[in-house]
């Protein structure tokens, strides 16, 4: 039962390592997609606003619930671990 336990924990712990690497990727494809489109003064500002508005609404929201996920499989694999171990 421990061992069942302790892989699913290292799977979830896997998909959340997975899900960050899939926002950073998307939040890099569209630093080069600007980089590509050409830069000026305005362009950047109002990128940069719009980064922040969408990253606090998106990116943040999904790593939180990812991570948050990740907390309570790990806090529930040590609860039993702690409980079926003995």
């Amino acid at each position: 039962m421990t061992a069942y336990m302790i892989i699913a924990g290292v799977i979830v712990s896997i998909a959340a390592l997975v899900g960050t690497f899939l926002v950073g990727k998307d939040v890099s494809r569209q630093m080069k997609q600007y980089e590509e489109e050409g830069d000026t003064v305005e362009n950047e500002l109002a990128r940069s606003h719009d980064y922040e508005k969408t990253s606090l609404k998106y990116n943040i929201k999904r790593l939180s619930w990812m991570y948050a996920a990740l907390m309570f499989v790990v806090l529930i694999v040590s609860i039993g671990i702690a409980y079926y171990g003995k």
